[in-house]
């Protein structure tokens, strides 16, 4: 190790100093020094210091462990979390130089964190209280004689498996069914002339609620047989997904960041010329290419860098644009506004199929028409977009069956996938019958899971559709 902690304040006091001056705005900063074995587990736990327990975690952290340790896989050279403070881990055994990227790396996400609009209402000044309060909610349901860790278990793995059926975008209000009942009231009354004489009918047919795609909340409120920690067990699950979520729909633009400005920080900060070279090594090891996939930081980087504009060989300028950029965006807007035909080329963006065995090219950036369907492509499977929406078509009124749909994109649910999810979501429905509505090889079909067996029908809509009483 060639750096004591007095070495990483003075260099934190330089990296901030540049920061504020580049207009960066973040949380207070706070850095805790870690080993690998404390690293493994803060991953394992997606970063949080306290965490409710459950085998998932552990069976995470037993598997990175023994990939480190066989030499299969590396440590993160950071992890940085969404707080007030924030706080961010250094890997104890890194060098001077590469605790010194780390640190201006973490200032990009701090400021990223704090302005992007996709994750103001993660509550960051409360995000580590939260955490703290749910792991104590959940050890106590362990401890209590009545329900017990099999108990607890049962329920958070069958809130794991659905966890990101919530509403993915905070920012939209929705209304109820009864304000929606009223909305359409209205709107199909407008014309009329005395609204002192009008009445609301007891039951309108014509009125169909929007489809919710918060499955887990619609369990919540509607379930009448779980039981009140059953339901504190689901919130749990949601209030932290709800948290994540704008990280996973930031990635790209979020680490593209974060990659921009360690870059240009550590060119202001005149490094001694061998820590340089180590910082220009360490900095392509982060942003290159992946052989066979995307790397998020090489892509994210790469359009910030062009958003940026180019001062000269090295350095870039600092267009106020992007600050814009960062506010505003999330992954999926953020490429399709400015992952442009020439960017695509140069990052050598194409599609690829696999057809028995045989890996075919379907689409290059080249293209004057493909580089769109390319561009596409990757859009749909950043984020969440590459996870399923369901929605919540209602309840069938004899049967209690929970009736659900798949919003088909064209893309086809694993059957396989299908069958173990709707026995979890059959958990959380007390056993009730469970129904999907999807679509495959091109028909409409309905997959049911009642009385612990998985079956695939076809189905008339026309003729069924009024059986459902919506929610």
């Amino acid at each position: 190790m060639d750096w004591v902690l007095k070495d990483l304040a003075k260099w934190n006091d330089k990296i901030e100093e540049i920061a504020q001056e580049c207009g960066l705005d973040y949380y207070p900063q706070e850095f805790e020094v870690c080993d690998y074995h404390d690293m493994l587990g803060y991953q394992s736990y997606v970063g949080m210091p306290s965490r409710y327990p459950h085998w998932s975690f552990g069976k995470s952290f037993e598997k990175q462990n023994t990939m480190y340790k066989l030499g299969m896989s590396g440590l993160a050279y950071e992890m940085v979390i969404n707080s007030n403070p924030c706080l961010a881990y250094l890997m104890i055994d890194n060098p001077l130089s590469m605790q010194i990227l780390v640190m201006a790396h973490v200032y990009g996400h701090n400021d990223f964190f704090k302005n992007n609009i996709n994750f103001s209402k993660t509550r960051a000044e409360y995000a580590l209280e939260m955490f703290k309060l749910n792991a104590d909610r959940i050890r106590s349901f362990h401890e209590t004689p009545s329900i017990g860790y099999e108990g607890v278990e049962r329920i958070l793995d069958a809130a794991h498996a659905i966890s990101f059926h919530v509403d993915r975008n905070q920012r939209i209000v929705r209304l109820s069914e009864e304000e929606q009942r009223i909305q359409h009231f209205q709107h199909v009354n407008r014309e009329k002339d005395n609204w002192d004489e009008l009445k609301k009918p007891e039951k309108d047919e014509d009125f169909i609620p929007a489809l919710s795609e918060d499955l887990m909340l619609f369990l919540i409120e509607n379930s009448r047989f779980l039981q009140s920690w059953e339901k504190e067990i689901l919130r749990i699950v949601r209030e932290e997904t709800l948290y994540f979520l704008p990280q996973m729909e930031t990635k790209i633009m979020n680490e593209g960041w974060a990659s921009f400005w360690h870059y240009t920080i550590l060119h202001k900060l005149n490094l001694p010329p061998a820590m340089h070279v180590d910082f220009i090594r360490s900095h392509n090891q982060v942003i290159r290419p992946h052989v066979g996939g995307l790397n998020p930081y090489h892509i994210g980087f790469t359009l910030m860098a062009h958003l940026a504009g180019k001062k000269d060989a090295f350095e870039y300028e600092i267009n106020p644009k992007i600050f814009d950029v960062r506010t505003v965006d999330r992954d999926a807007s953020f490429l399709r506004r400015f992952l442009t035909k020439e960017l695509m080329e140069e990052l050598g963006l194409f599609e690829y199929e696999k057809n028995q065995g045989r890996i075919t090219v379907s689409n290059t950036s080249d293209d004057f028409k493909g580089w769109k369907d390319v561009r596409d492509t990757l859009i749909a499977q950043t984020g969440t977009g590459s996870i399923p929406v369901i929605k919540v078509k209602g309840i069938a009124p004899i049967s209690n069956s929970l009736m659900l749909v798949h919003e088909f994109d064209g893309r086809e649910l694993e059957l396989g996938y299908v069958s173990k999810t709707m026995e979890h979501i059959a958990t959380l429905w007390s056993d009730f019958p469970v129904k999907l509505e999807t679509t495959v090889d091109g028909h409409e079909v309905t997959c049911i899971y009642a009385n612990k067996e998985f079956r695939v029908e076809g189905i008339d809509r026309d003729e069924t559709e009024t059986e459902y009483t919506h929610i």
